[in-house]
């Protein structure tokens, strides 16, 4: 049996560290909605790499301190 893992994310907290950013003011800059970010960040929808790259990019942040693929404990 394989392993299960799953993407993760810091984007609630950088958006807190950012001066308290909206999910609606991440959406605008990367160009998504903000039902996008809302699911992104409750780990519901896994976002495509251009758009992981880009909210990376939006908090000056290397991609791997925004996303992980983390196993599955159970």
């Amino acid at each position: 049996m394989s392993a299960q893992y799953h993407i993760t994310n810091t984007i609630k907290t950088l958006r807190f560290f950012a001066n308290e950013m909206t999910q609606q003011e991440l959406a605008a800059k990367v160009g998504v909605t903000r039902q996008t970010i809302m699911a992104i960040e409750k780990g519901k929808y896994s976002p495509s790499l251009e758009v992981a790259f880009k909210i990376a990019l939006v908090f000056g942040r290397p991609f791997d301190e925004v996303f992980a693929y983390e196993k599955i404990t159970k």
